[in-house]
């Protein structure tokens, strides 16, 4: 009996590895059931294909880019909603969901392979009631159905595609199929005629398996963590710790095999580490390298966009080299900060500077230059010229030879070409480039350092550096004559939360107005036009016009976050007044007052199965790593004991997770790091814009000090909102006329100082001098 091995490999991240033997057996029990051990017609009841009606269908009524590229299809799609379940219900028919967004590469193969096949959207239309779901628009129908694929697959991915029945009970699912039988999978169509002999023929079982899955995955939402406050400890930073240095890459950076993602929590977990054990410590320094060489690589390797900035989403080889070209908000936001914590560390400019190009690249190519809000992602693919017929993965940014030769010359294209590894041939490794898309362009790398040039070619560094810079800026303008990706233009405010959190730290670390003004503008449009002021609510998204989608429990975390980092940058108190009020709308719309953590749903939507808590910080942090870190930054701020005892609360709930799988939330023990440090207060009192208050706050800022939090008592409204609850801080003033600087544990103060040298001696545990 030939089952799909992957049922016994495992499962993927998260809460569906918790699933156990039961996603098991359903996983072969489905695979045998659905696909059978027996003969099965890949075409099925021919359905004519001219009975397709080719008009646009109800996806071009829907804001979302992702399900507008799909309004042309022959495929009879539906938004999810209402009137697609009614019609399954009176129909009786199964409903076919296909989970995507719109810069995802494989979606579009996909699109074009089967749902623009007239055939195979006759076989869709005839059995199934077909609905669309952009997953950045709806992450909770997402989630439910993602952990449903992994647990009964043991993998996941876009495009999802799962089979529910009417109720919306999820009955199979998977990933891409291709539009034929090959490379171990099933084709589409063969799945389509087999899905729907299913649901004819063995109904009650299978709705009795898919309900099954679901309860189980269901307790395990609602099951408080087994382990006590004693499971709470250093053990869990050291279990991570390792694990991650057991899976480094030592000769490419980054953590495990190919495909190679950036997973910036990590880096945060490894510099925290190494702050926690020291330079002297082994372990300390090998988290220090870890980091800093994975960092290095990135910004080297084909990942990283060279020309115009930014990088894209993951490396599909160990090297860096080839990536999956899509860019999306999210990595920009969080890479920068990684790189800006790499520059504090170690004062390395060229970390700097790497921050300065993504933000350069965001304010560009990603910001709404009207209204101040930052977009969602750039495609992967798009046309090879204004002429072609057919998008193409990385057509935008890969090279030919010859092509750089035109535009630079022999003489500069040579050393262009011998710093980013540009060859006749082409420079993809074998294995690579899958739909041979790349022939004999290349992508562009950092293949030899600024030294071999000069020593190559007899020039002085200066001019290798002259002649790179100017290469870079001929390139990019001819690469603006070329088709642009895809832009995709939602507003989506958990991503803006993190972008606002990127540019307000770069603000301070690299002393840019600009980069605070923009980070402004993005919370300023976000309160404007996502917010409503009498419900203390947020939208999930605006385009064109806010969206109908209420906000989901990362919108909240990730908002806060980046109004806190907003208050540090700018001392404008009303960026965390609105921070406090927010976390109390998230706690009374998402916390699970019985188990502790926080849902990322309300449950007020009954077309949601589960109310699932994020177990799991990949591309993005999870709700709850973000959450606990922004409670325990308030409870510091305010001085009010319940941020802290939430924030406990949440750490709690995940410990079992922690303890089962230490690297699976790496941002949660970012959390637990300033959980378990004595936090710094640094309280400057003093007015902002004062010489005194902005050299001594040059000083803070160029430290990397994680676990702390920067205040103003500005003698006026600041002042008055930050000493509520607080009297040590309400009596904060300035000495001799001069800024002065509190720095405190549990706002129990050192002398203070009006010195920026005693300030810094304060700042890193050393006494002031004495008399």
């Amino acid at each position: 009996m030939n089952f799909d091995l992957r049922c016994w490999l495992g499962f993927g991240v998260g809460g569906a590895a918790r699933l156990g033997v039961l996603a098991v057996f359903f996983c072969c029990w489905g695979v045998v059931l659905i696909l059978g051990l027996f003969p099965v017609a890949l075409g099925g009841e021919a359905v004519a294909a001219d009975a397709v009606d080719v008009k646009s269908n109800r996806l071009a009524l829907e804001k979302s880019p992702y399900l507008r590229q799909h309004a042309d299809n022959p495929v009879d799609w539906y938004p999810w909603g209402e009137e697609a379940f009614e019609k399954a219900r009176r129909e009786d028919k199964l409903i076919f969901l296909s989970v995507g967004y719109s810069t995802c590469h494989w979606c579009h193969v996909m699109e074009r392979e089967s749902f623009e096949n007239p055939e195979t959207a006759a076989l869709m239309n005839e059995s199934y009631v077909s609905i669309k779901v952009d997953r950045e628009e709806r992450p909770d129908v997402d989630k439910v159905y993602m952990t449903f694929v992994q647990a009964t697959t043991g993998s996941g991915g876009w495009p999802m595609n799962v089979w529910l029945t009417p109720d919306l009970t999820p009955i199979f699912g998977g990933t891409y199929f291709p539009p034929k039988d090959g490379f171990g999978r099933p084709g589409f169509p063969r799945m389509l005629t087999r899905v729907a002999e299913v649901w004819k023929e063995q109904r009650e079982e299978i709705v009795a398996q898919g309900k099954l899955i679901i309860e189980e995955m269901n307790k395990l939402e609602f099951t408080a963590s087994a382990v006590g406050k004693s499971g709470l400890d250093d053990a869990l930073m050291e279990a991570a710790f390792e694990r991650l240095a057991k899976i480094f890459d030592e000769s490419e950076g980054g953590f495990g095999p190919a495909p190679k993602f950036p997973r910036p929590a990590t880096l945060n977990f490894l510099f925290h580490y190494y702050s926690w054990k020291g330079a002297l410590s082994e372990n300390g320094k090998k988290a220090r390298e870890m980091a800093l060489f994975t960092l290095d690589a990135m910004a080297s390797g084909g990942i990283r966009d060279h020309l115009g900035g930014g990088f894209h989403r993951y490396s599909v080889d160990r090297f860096w080299h080839v990536p999956h070209f899509e860019k999306m908000l999210y990595d920009q936001a969080q890479l920068a900060s990684a790189y800006l914590d790499a520059f504090q560390i170690t004062g390395e400019k060229r970390y700097a500077d790497v921050a300065a190009s993504i933000f350069q690249y965001v304010g560009k190519s990603m910001t709404d230059a009207t209204q101040g809000g930052f977009f969602s992602a750039e495609d992967a693919d798009s046309l090879p010229s204004a002429d072609s017929a057919e998008k193409s993965e990385g057509a935008y940014y890969i090279w030919s030879e010859g092509e750089v030769l035109k535009i630079l010359g022999s003489e500069m294209g040579a050393v262009f070409n011998y710093r980013f590894g540009i060859t006749s041939e082409g420079n993809a490794p074998a294995g690579s480039d899958p739909q041979g898309e790349f022939g004999n362009k290349n992508i562009l790398l950092e293949r030899h350092s600024i030294k071999e040039i000069a020593e190559k070619f007899g020039l002085p560094a200066l001019a290798v550096e002259k002649r790179l810079m100017e290469s870079r800026e001929r390139l990019l303008a001819a690469r603006k004559t070329r088709p642009r990706p895809h832009l995709d233009d939602k507003i989506i405010t958990s991503w803006n939360g993190l972008m606002i959190s990127a540019f307000a730290r770069g603000s301070r670390i690299l002393q840019s107005p600009e980069y605070l003004d923009r980070a402004t503008r993005s919370a300023e449009f976000v309160k404007n036009h996502l917010y409503n002021e009498e419900t203390g609510e947020l939208l999930r998204l605006y385009r064109d016009g806010p969206g109908d989608t209420a906000a989901f429990g990362d919108d909240y975390a990730f908002l806060i976050q980046g109004l806190l980092d907003l208050y540090e940058a700018s001392f404008e108190i009303r960026w965390l007044q609105w921070a406090v009020r927010l976390q109390e709308t998230q706690k009374n719309l998402f916390y699970d007052s019985e188990n502790g953590g926080f849902f990322n749903v309300t449950g007020r939507d009954p077309n949601i199965l589960l109310r699932m808590k994020a177990r799991f910080d990949g591309a993005e942090p999870s709700t709850n790593s973000v959450t606990a870190l922004n409670l325990l930054r308030l409870g510091q701020i305010t001085n009010q004991r319940e941020y802290e005892d939430l924030a406990e609360q949440t750490l709690l709930a995940f410990v079992s997770d922690l303890s089962e799988s230490p690297t699976a939330m790496p941002f949660m023990l970012v959390a637990y790091d300033f959980y378990r440090a004595k936090p710094k207060q640094i309280i400057l009192a003093g007015k902002a814009g004062s010489p005194q208050t902005q050299e001594m706050l040059r000083e803070v800022n160029r430290r990397y000090l994680p676990n702390k939090i920067v205040l103003l008592a500005d003698g006026g409204a600041g002042q008055e909102f930050l000493g509520k609850d607080n009297e040590s801080l309400r009596s904060m003033a300035p000495i001799g006329g001069l800024t002065t600087a509190f720095i405190c544990e549990n706002f129990v103060c050192q002398l203070p100082t009006n010195e920026v040298s005693v300030m810094a001696r304060l700042l890193v545990g050393k006494p002031a001098p004495g008399p």
